[in-house]
């Protein structure tokens, strides 16, 4: 084992990611383990233990990175699927379409509630089990949701769906921890947040499509099936991620079934993860004290709350505005769709392009507050979107214009999204789980505030003056990213490292 904890000097004096800049700087010290190109530094070490996930094969790796997206790909998939077949289900049980919509709104709660205790559980029991049983109860209430017969009924499965899908979404980060290294955290994240950003979309794209010939219960059928094959996937090819490489190779514990571990019994038999359940409640409490990750969560709350808000209700603005149907609604959602996976593929080279521009002006060193920059060029994108949707809806413009408006708004917040959590894990990488906790916490906590008003407000002030305000808002939080550019060291210094057991 290496004595030298990359992650800590990283988070404490700045990574350094070229070994000829650190054997400079550290003359005389242990010789550093490279990726194939012999200079990238590998952060952190990997152990000479093939059953350490840092050294498993790349194809094992992907194949783990794509079931956590798929699965992070469900919650919002599900929860947006309701924002199109509210209009039958409002005409089958005789309720107005918005107080259908309190049904989607309580899952949007839960949707951020449920990760804060995805990070506990993953903490005491493992990351395996707890994506297990999480998805074997999303599967079950999944499927309650499309067997429901009475709206009080569709509720309650709804609530608790949303308390277990969000699984991968809100523990996401943990997993992307345990299995690549620091030079290639912002390109998994990119791809994993792109699954999560795409998914409200896809769900009302797909369900418009489906309700328009058979009834609303089949689009939660296939949602249902979506989860059944996450949960397939899971059984199938995923193993425990979480390794402690701060104890040698000879006192690790022993890795003998794996069905043992996907349920759980071997990591309390071999207490693997080594935390009491106290001190596992106590992590994302801890994390949440830190400046520098609560001003990240209130800038997201901020900023991510009219994704929802406009995804949630939008069916009930366009469809008298343009005279649409069930169709043209799904496709509709394809500008989303459009934008966010240009923003995935613009991010994809972008962040990596930030940080080794910064590196190569600051002497190959890297400040987790680098990655706040591409939120510079993400925040126009967001603000003019806004400004354009409400003028749009409220002067009745083409509708190409306002989806243009739409997608430019969606396209901002991948390119801030990817670059938020990678801030967050970069400046504290043994909270992995608990930083991907609280900004999907707060993605979902502004989402759930603003569905219940968002018709009220726009119909009482119009949509201008509403959507005005939230692009005002989004500018006015900006000032955070400012703050954290210029101060976020000096926080981090001040708050101290977080000390956990486990990483």
């Amino acid at each position: 084992m290496d004595d030298v904890d990359l992650d800590q000097m990283g988070e404490r004096e700045g990574y350094v990611l070229d070994a000829n800049v650190y054997r400079t700087e550290h003359a005389g010290g242990k010789a550093l383990k490279t990726a194939t190109d012999g200079v990238t530094i590998l952060i952190p070490q990997p152990s000479d233990d093939p059953k350490d996930p840092l050294n498993w094969s790349q194809s094992r790796k992907n194949l783990l990175l794509f079931i956590i997206s798929w699965a992070a790909f469900l919650p919002d998939y599900g929860s947006a699927t309701g924002a199109v077949t509210l209009l039958p289900q409002s005409a089958i049980w005789g309720m107005t379409q918005d107080e259908v919509n309190h049904s989607q709104v309580g899952n949007v709660f839960m949707l951020g509630a449920g990760g804060v205790f995805v990070t506990i559980f993953g903490a005491y029991f493992g990351r395996l089990p707890t994506l297990f049983w999480f998805l074997v109860m999303a599967f079950w209430t999944a499927a309650w949701c499309a067997g429901s017969n009475t709206f009080n009924e569709f509720m309650a499965a709804r609530i608790l769906n949303g308390f277990f899908s969000t699984v991968a979404q809100g523990g996401g980060l943990m997993f992307l921890k345990d299995l690549f290294f620091f030079h290639e955290h912002a390109r998994k994240i990119n791809i994993w947040s792109s699954f999560i950003i795409l998914s409200p979309y896809f769900g009302p794209l797909i369900a418009a499509f489906i309700i328009n010939t058979v009834s609303w219960e089949i689009p939660f059928w296939v949602f249902t099936a979506m989860t059944g094959f996450a949960l397939i996937m899971v059984i199938l090819f995923a193993d425990e991620t979480y390794y402690n490489r701060h104890i040698p190779l000879s006192k690790q514990p022993p890795r003998t079934s794996r069905l043992m571990r996907l349920i759980g019994v071997e990591q309390m038999r071999t207490n693997l993860i080594g935390n009491t359940f106290a001190e596992a409640c106590w992590r994302p409490i801890k994390v949440l004290t830190r400046p520098t990750v609560f001003l990240c969560v209130i800038y997201y709350l901020f900023t991510f709350a009219w994704v929802v808000g406009i995804n949630t209700t939008l069916a009930i603005f366009v469809t008298p505005l343009y005279n649409f149907g069930p169709k043209q609604i799904g496709f509709f959602y394809f500008t989303p769709i459009v934008a966010a996976i240009l923003g995935e593929l613009v991010g994809h080279w972008l962040h990596d392009f930030i940080a080794n521009i910064y590196m190569k002006r600051h002497n190959g060193h890297f400040e987790p507050e680098a990655r706040l920059i591409a939120i510079y060029i993400a925040e126009p994108f967001m603000i003019g979107g806004l400004i354009g949707l409400g003028f749009c809806l409220e002067r009745g413009l083409h509708f190409m214009i306002t989806s243009v408006c739409w997608g430019l708004y969606v396209f901002g917040i991948m390119i801030a999204t990817v670059a938020l959590n990678a801030y967050g894990l970069d400046s504290y990488t043994e909270a992995s789980g608990e930083i991907a906790a609280w900004i999907n916490a707060a993605r979902t906590t502004g989402g759930f505030a603003i569905s219940y008003g968002q018709v009220q407000w726009a119909q009482s002030t119009g949509t201008e003056v509403s959507f005005g305000t939230q692009a005002g808002i989004c500018a006015a939080v900006f000032l955070i990213i400012i703050v954290l550019q210029i101060f976020g060291k000096r926080m981090r210094q001040w708050a101290g490292p977080l000390h956990f057991k486990t990483n």
